[in-house]
C-alpha cells in the first residue's frame, strides 16, 4: 500500500527545485549562438573549471559571512552575560 506521503514528498521536491531550474536557465540571454550550438558530450564534465573555481569562491564568502557574524554574536552575547554578572555585584 503506497502512502500519499510520497506524493507529498514529490510536490515538495517539485516546488523547491522548479524555480532554480527556471532562475539557471532565465540568467543566459538566449542568443543564436547558443541555439546553434552542439550539445556536449557524455565524456564533458558537468562542472567546468570556472564553475568550480566559483562554487568553491562563493563557499568561501559565505563561510566567511557566517563566521564572522557567529563570533561577532558570541562577542556580544559574552559582554551582555558580564554586564549582568558586574550588576549582580
Amino acid at each position: 500500500q503506497d502512502s500519499p506521503l510520497k506524493a507529498v514528498r514529490m510536490l515538495w521536491v517539485n516546488l523547491i527545485m522548479d524555480p532554480l531550474a527556471s532562475l539557471a536557465l532565465a540568467t543566459e540571454p538566449p542568443t543564436e549562438a547558443l541555439l546553434l550550438r552542439r550539445p556536449y558530450g557524455r565524456d564533458h564534465p558537468l562542472v567546468s573549471g570556472t564553475m568550480l573555481r566559483n562554487i568553491l569562491g562563493h563557499a568561501a564568502y559565505q563561510l566567511l559571512v557566517i563566521f564572522t557574524l557567529l563570533f561577532a554574536a558570541l562577542q556580544r552575547a559574552q559582554r551582555a552575560q558580564a554586564a549582568r554578572r558586574e550588576e549582580r555585584l
